[in-house]
């Protein structure tokens, strides 16, 4: 057996809550009043749907309970003090279950609510009109039959995606089922085509439960617009029968035009039409064609349908038969002076005129008889009908040809007796000849020669002037006639006629003859170059001004020709002064030649000789005339004179007197501006050693660069530096730079101890002296008497000492000496101790020491210091170096006497008077 349902476990489960809880209720305060309780009080359930009911109380012992309801029940359950019972195919509305027990002599009841939903599975738009006039309403109507409850649900009419219309039924009564929603729309032109719909929704989402939707089928709508007016029929009156014609029928303010049906029809004939759209117009277009079964009225017919509407139009059309006239000659083709017959005829509603001449009653011919002349010859004659159709005239006509056959005629309008004709162009020559049948022409000249190419294109040339024969022939005779053809051609000049160049000799006569060939002759003129107006007529006589270019031009009615002709007048030499000067200055290294151009026609040859003195027989080199591709030697050297220029051509010669003097730019070298230059310090301040060579005499002029040259009396170091020099005459510059350098004597300039204040038994010091002298100073010392242990740097600017003892105390002098004098500065430094025994000892020690270092002073000065030679590396490290270094006790004891002695660390200068010598030591 299955076991219970969902519903009826939760059935189950209420009951035994409610049970607990009563008996809780009744073990807690047995007063407590009775109840029934129903679960659930409120339940939706879908339509057709089920559900089980909870039915208890809380009674201890119940004397009866039961549900009562009107629906249908599938099986109950039962307890003490509950009840269970599961409905099914619940299909109303809205029922209210009681839910009772007996307790204790009363009946307690609790009440229910069961309410039915149905989906909107039915959604129905109703049909709409198959076409539907745009600017009319329309209606749309959607029902959902059984859909509920009506509170819960909405409908929603749609074009589209676009909702036209929505509405809610909320506040219908519970039971109420099923909606139907209706619109009036007004049509669009844009609603064509267009779907519309209707969409339910049902919200139980308040109860609990979901939104249940659904749409109906969309329905097309189909709009239409048509015009009130009939449509234009463009169809002619009348139709011959056997000839075709097109019809048209238009149309506007129709939508759709693509929907719209035509029918076109002559008669009974469907015409078949071709439908052309323009937007919201329509032309159907047709070609009518008659038969002679349709001959009478007819009527064409258009019939436009859209929507269900229609227009139409009718016009009367007539089909008529009217053949063509007959016009014959007796003879189309007949000889001059012959007769000829003409007849013209019709149907027999037609009334023909020939010639202007009627017939006499419609349906009768018309005839004219003539004698044929030339005159007749390709005549035409013209056949008319006419017929009246429905109150109109139709005329048709017909026309014929004769032709009269006559002898040739060669008239001067066809064929003309003089021909002129310009050469070049391709022509046509004609000479026609009129007659029938057609003449045939031939011209050649009379003494059979050339032939003209009649009725061809082709050049015309010169050859052919002349005159010919043409004879015209055909089968009825012959004619002939002289012509003359004249070939007109414009002027040429040549050169046999006008020469390009023509020579003329000064003083001569002659005139400037140019002869044109041309037909018609043609007038030459010749006018000078850049001159308007200077013609140059008749006899002359030659002058060199009637040289130059001329440009001739002949003129006729073909045209023109001109030519450029140069006349050259020759004539002998002749010196001008600015071409060849009487006095002319060379400049040695210009590269410049002596110019003498001389005016003669030809050119005339120049030679200048010198005339006495040194330039005797000597040829003056010239510059040649003009720009000459070959380079002329250039002499460095030219004697100055007096020179005779001779110039000669073929007519005569002449010569001239020319004066040569020489002159040079300015030049600068070693020897006249030396590039070095050395000045001693105070001497008296004077100007560069610097000169130049050239004529005239150069000015030169130095200055320094970079900062002002001040003046001033005597030289300073300052001056030194570098110096630009330019040397300047009429012919140019020269320019040199001079380095200038400043010498001056020695001067000691710092002479320091360190440490300063003195030093310690067994200390270090260091005696520094700089000196500022140029040349370099070489840097000598004087150390007192008796020190040992001196070290020097290489250049003697340092005396150090290592290990100090009583014997360094004492004056030192730095003497500084170069080419221009000795300076020298002294300082004194102390050497001290702390211990009264060894100032005794050292007291004894320098009596001994004072007196082996007088002998060694005497011995050095007496050899070594006279001789100014010393073995440094022996004397180095001991006391007679030291001693020789200065001018011996004498000396030193002079210096100190006049200088006088410093404190530790000063210096005193030593005078420069006196014999001093001095030894560089070095360090081995």
């Amino acid at each position: 057996m299955p076991g219970p349902s969902p519903g009826l476990r939760r059935a189950l489960l209420g009951l035994w809550a409610a049970l607990g809880l009563g008996l809780f209720g009744l073990s807690a305060v047995s007063q407590e009043p009775f109840w029934a309780d129903l679960q659930p009080r409120v339940a939706f359930v879908e339509r057709g749907g089920s559900l089980w009911l909870n039915c208890s109380t809380n009674c201890p012992r119940p004397e009866r309970g039961g549900l009562e309801t009107s629906l249908r029940r599938n099986g109950t359950q039962r307890g003490l003090r509950w009840l269970a019972r599961q409905l099914v195919d619940i299909r109303e509305p809205e029922t209210q279950p009681v839910c009772f027990f007996r307790c204790a002599r009363r009946t307690l009841q609790a009440r229910g609510l069961i309410r039915t939903f149905q989906r909107p599975d039915r959604v129905e738009l109703m049909q709409l009109p198959p076409w539907q006039p745009v600017g009319e309403n329309f209606t749309l109507s959607c029902r959902v039959p059984g859909a509920g409850p009506r509170a819960s649900l909405t409908l929603t009419l749609l074009r589209g995606a676009q909702e036209l219309i929505r509405r809610s039924f909320a506040g219908e009564p519970p039971r109420a089922r099923g909606a139907v929603l209706t619109a009036t729309v007004l049509a669009r032109r844009e609603d064509h085509g267009a779907n519309f719909s209707c969409r339910a929704e049902l919200d139980l989402r308040p109860h609990g439960l979901g939104l249940f939707e659904n749409s109906s089928a969309p329905r097309e709508l189909r709009t239409f617009s048509l015009s009130p007016d009939s449509p234009r029929l463009t169809t002619p009156r009348f139709l011959e029968v056997g000839s075709e014609r097109p019809v048209s029928c238009t149309l506007d303010r129709l939508f759709p035009a693509t929907e719209a049906r035509v029918y076109l029809a002559l008669g009974d004939q469907n015409l078949s039409p071709d439908v052309t759209l323009d937007g919201d117009a329509l032309v159907a277009t047709a070609t009518a064609t008659a038969s002679a079964e349709q001959e009478g009225a007819r009527q064409l017919v258009c019939n436009v349908t859209l929507g269900g509407e229609n227009r139409e139009t009718r016009e009367n059309v007539t089909i008529y038969s009217f053949p063509a006239p007959l016009l014959t000659l007796s003879e189309p083709s007949i000889s001059e002076g012959h007769m000829v017959t003409v007849t013209c005829a019709a149907g027999a509603q037609a009334l023909v005129t020939l010639e202007g001449v009627a017939a006499a009653a419609p349906g009768q011919p018309v005839q004219l008889q003539l004698n044929a002349t030339e005159n007749d010859d390709r005549r035409s004659f013209f056949c008319n009908a006419t017929l009246d159709v429905d109150g109109e005239t139709l005329i048709k006509n017909r026309s014929a040809e004769l032709r009269v056959l006559y002898a040739p005629r060669l008239d001067d309008s066809d064929c003309p007796r003089s021909w002129t004709w310009p050469e070049g162009p391709e022509q046509t020559l004609r000479c026609e000849a009129r007659g029938n049948p057609e003449p045939s022409v031939h011209c050649a000249r009379s003494d059979g020669g050339a032939v003209l190419a009649l009725g061809l294109l082709g050049p015309v040339t010169r050859a052919l002037s002349g005159t010919y024969r043409c004879k015209a022939a055909n089968d009825q005779g012959e004619v002939v006639k002289d012509v003359t053809l004249t070939v007109e051609y414009a002027p040429a000049l040549d050169s046999v006629g006008c020469p390009e160049r023509i020579t003329w000799v000064e003083g001569t006569e002659a005139s400037l003859v140019c002869v044109a060939h041309g037909v018609p002759p043609p007038d030459v003129s010749c006018e000078r170059s850049g001159e308007l107006g200077v013609f140059l007529e008749g006899l002359l006589l030659v002058a060199p001004e009637h040289a130059g270019t001329y440009r001739c031009e002949a003129t006729n009615a073909r045209g023109s020709a001109a030519k450029n002709v140069i006349i050259t007048v020759e004539y002998g030499p002749r010196f001008e002064e600015p071409n060849c000067p009487s006095n002319w200055t060379w400049v040695e290294g210009s590269g410049r030649l002596f110019s003498c151009e001389v005016d003669g026609k030809p050119q005339p040859s120049v030679e200048c000789v010198g005339s006495g003195g040194a330039t005797e027989g000597v040829l003056l080199p010239l510059a040649p005339p003009g720009p000459s591709p070959r380079v002329p030697s250039i002499p460095s050297d030219l004697a100055p004179g007096t020179y005779i220029c001779n110039a000669t051509n073929r007519h005569g010669s002449a010569a001239k007197t020319v004066i040569v003097s020489a002159e040079s730019p300015p030049e600068m070298d070693e020897s006249t501006c030396p590039s070095h230059q050395t000045w001693l310090e105070g001497a008296e301040a004077a100007a560069l050693a610097c000169a130049a060579r050239g004529r005239p005499s150069p000015g030169v002029h130095c200055s320094r660069e970079g900062t002002p040259w001040p003046e001033q009396q005597r030289v300073s170091r300052e001056d030194a530096g570098t110096y630009h020099c330019v040397a300047t005459n009429a012919h140019g510059t020269d320019s040199r730079t001079v380095t200038v350098g400043v010498e001056y004597r020695p001067v000691v300039a710092e002479l320091a101890a360190s440490p300063p204040g003195g030093v310690r038994p067994g200390g270090n010091f260091t005696l520094t002296c700089r000196a500022e002298a140029w040349p370099p100073a070489q840097i000598s010392w004087r150390a007192p008497p008796g020190a040992l242990n001196i070290g020097l740097s290489s250049n003697n600017s340092t005396l150090s000492v290592a290990g100090a003892m009583g014997s360094h105390g004492g004056e030192y002098e730095c003497a500084a000496t170069n080419a221009h004098g000795r300076h020298a500065r002294r300082i004194t430094v102390r050497v001290a101790g702390p211990w009264l025994w060894v100032a005794v000892g050292g007291a004894a020690g320098g009596a001994a020491l004072l007196a082996a270092g007088a002998g060694l002073a005497f011995y050095v000065q007496s050899t070594a210091c006279k001789k100014g030679e010393y073995n440094v590396q022996e004397a180095e490290s001991s006391g007679e170096a030291v001693c020789l270094n200065g001018a011996g006790g004498g000396a030193g004891g002079a210096a100190g006497a006049e200088g006088g002695p410093e404190a530790a660390g000063g210096a005193a200068e030593s005078p420069t008077e006196g014999e001093v010598f001095a030894i560089q030591l070095t360090s081995a």
